[in-house]
Parts: C-alpha cells; sequence; structure tokens
C-alpha cells in the first residue's frame, strides 16, 4: 500500500510537464539546456524492489536531446524520514538494473543511453548529509588514500534537497502552480510552521484551482495536507480553501476527507485492535498451558504465582516457564523463579 508522500508526488511528478520543472530545477545548465523538454515522456514500469516501494516512488521518463538523440532521465523521488547513507549504492543498483533491462529489449546496440539519477528528499530531520558519491562508501587505507579512491567504481546521483532550500527560492522556481505549491508542502509538510504558511500560499491555491486540472490537483493536494499535518494544519487548510472555494464547496471538500480520515483512523484502530487481542490470546494461553502441566505434575501452585503467570504479557518469559515446566526434573527451578 502506498503511503500520503507516494501517492502525493506520484501524482505531482508523475505528469511530464510537471516533472520537467523538477529536473530543470536540478540538473546542471548545459544538460537543461541540451535536453528538448518537449519530448519528456514517462515510461511504464519500476526497477525499485517490491519492499521498498512504500518508502519510495521511482519515475522513469524518456527525452530526446535537441540533436535528437534520446536520453533516459531515471528519477527517484525519495521519502524516507531519515537519511539513508547507503543511497549512493541503492542508485546504483537501480540504474544498473534499468540498463540491463534497456540491453535486453536492445540487443544489437553497442552503447547504452545516459541515465540521469536524481534524488528528492523532503526527511524532517534537516539536510540531507548522506555520500552522494558510491566511492565515498568504501573503507580506503590511509596511506595513498587518493590513489585508492581513484581505482573504485565511480557514481554519482543528483540531489534536491528540499530541505536546504529557502521558501523564495522553492516559490521562484519556475512550474506549474501545483509543482510550486507541492514542494512548498513536501518541504514544510512535517514542521510545526506549516499551519502559519498555508495562508501565505492563498495565490497559489487559487491558481491551482483555476488550472485546467485544478478540481482534481485541489483534492489531492488538500488529503495529502490531511493526511500528514497535525490539527492545526487542517484547521488552516479549512480556512484557506475558503477563502479559494467558498463556504459550501470547502464543507464538501473538508467533510469528504474528513470522513475517509475518521474511517481510517478507525480501520487502523480495528487492526491494532485485533493484532492485541490477538497477543493477548496467545499469551494468555501460554500461561493456562504452564499451570496445566505443573498441575499434572502434581505441582501444587499457591494463587500468588498463578495469578503472576496469569497476568505475564511477556512471551519470552512465559516461553522460559514453558520449557522448565515440561520437564519434571526442573520444576523446582521453576517454582523457585516464580515466587521471586
Amino acid at each position: 500500500m502506498s503511503g500520503p508522500h507516494d501517492l502525493f508526488v506520484r501524482y505531482t511528478f508523475g505528469h511530464p510537464e510537471r516533472a520537467a520543472a523538477e529536473l530543470r530545477a536540478v540538473l546542471p545548465a548545459p544538460i537543461v539546456s541540451a535536453v528538448d523538454w518537449t519530448s519528456l515522456r514517462r515510461e511504464p514500469g519500476s526497477v525499485v524492489d517490491p519492499e521498498l516501494r512504500e518508502t519510495e516512488s521511482d519515475l522513469l521518463f524518456t527525452a530526446r536531446l535537441r540533436t535528437g538523440e534520446s536520453l533516459l532521465l531515471y528519477v527517484l523521488l525519495e521519502h524516507q524520514s531519515t537519511v539513508d547513507r547507503w543511497m549512493a549504492l541503492r542508485m546504483l543498483r537501480y540504474v544498473v538494473r534499468q540498463l540491463e533491462r534497456w540491453r535486453q529489449e536492445h540487443p544489437d546496440s553497442t552503447v547504452l543511453p545516459p541515465i540521469l539519477p536524481l534524488v528528492m528528499y523532503h526527511g524532517p530531520e534537516g539536510a540531507w548529509t548522506a555520500p552522494r558519491r558510491v566511492e565515498e562508501l568504501f573503507a580506503l587505507p590511509g596511506q595513498g588514500r587518493a590513489r585508492w579512491r581513484a581505482l573504485m567504481p565511480r557514481f554519482e546521483y543528483q540531489l534536491d534537497d528540499l530541505t536546504a532550500e529557502r521558501e523564495e527560492a522553492l516559490r521562484e522556481r519556475p512550474g506549474p502552480p501545483l509543482v510550486r505549491l507541492a514542494w512548498l508542502a513536501l518541504r514544510y509538510g512535517r514542521s510545526k510552521v506549516l499551519a502559519r504558511k498555508l495562508p501565505e500560499w492563498v495565490a497559489l491555491f487559487a491558481q491551482v484551482h483555476a488550472g485546467p486540472e485544478g478540481a482534481e490537483g485541489l483534492a489531492v493536494l488538500v488529503r495529502y495536507l490531511l493526511l500528514t499535518g497535525d490539527d492545526a494544519t487542517q484547521e488552516a487548510t479549512g480556512r484557506v480553501l475558503h477563502s479559494v472555494l467558498g463556504e459550501q464547496r470547502t464543507e464538501e471538500l473538508m467533510r469528504s476527507y474528513g470522513e475517509k480520515l475518521i474511517e481510517r483512523g478507525l480501520q487502523q484502530g480495528m487492526a491494532r485492535g485485533r493484532e492485541e487481542g490477538l497477543a493477548q490470546g496467545l499469551t494468555r494461553a501460554r500461561a493456562e498451558d504452564i499451570l496445566r502441566i505443573l498441575a499434572a505434575h502434581g505441582v501444587q501452585v499457591d494463587e500468588a504465582t498463578r495469578q503472576r503467570v496469569l497476568t505475564c504479557t511477556d512471551m519470552a518469559t512465559l516461553d522460559r516457564w514453558f520449557d522448565k515446566s515440561l520437564n519434571a526434573a526442573t520444576l523446582t527451578s521453576v517454582l523457585v523463579e516464580l515466587s521471586q
């Protein structure tokens, strides 16, 4: 199941025009000027490991250079809540997989297409600090270190660290209103200042709403804010929407997502309840098994010890008592431990 960050980023940057705004904001100027951005197309499929699906959103695009040559733009939009030291190695693995798939589809080619990997980061703990070059991950001898590093595999990914960008810089980036608002929402989405920032972005909200896919884009944005924000953020979102949509439409939108949030919370609560109930049932059954085994061996258990066994919730402790109770030779040690 995809998380709110993944869904929001995929919707926003899965569209070629909006993806182009992100790429043009981050890639080196010579690369930006060499690409024909009108040719940017999203490619289907994914090469990211399935177990990473909930924390990552990989987007693969193709484009042509102004000279007519083709180019692969591989974009991994990072949604981890912590900085990943091994991102360079992971990105290298993703790029190699994509190149291997490309070779299978183009067996007669004698060259590989260039791939430009990009990580977007907006974690709550501050700026990205992980190495961007894979050669920095190797443990090298102190003597002659530079010579050793020159022999290591070389690979580097581009980084868009939204946490290191000022609000003014993000607002001034060229791009559709939804993209600029997405940058801001991702930048401040898990901070305590988001509720205070939202009223300052009313004009961007209005521009998103006035766009060709305004209603849908605004709905996705509101969903993201309500799913990731605190109570203050939800109240601020309602006030901003009221100024853009009016009272009736705001109430309809907030009520719709509010009901979904309530339902989601109830489902999560029920799931937690089922898990807790199962755990309690397992520990209770194990405790009763211990007492039955002791009784079968003719061991008298006083009421205080009996209650201690029945109220124990640590399965590891219960398992230890259970194992000792199985062997009559260890019944005395079981009773001593239980009576302590």
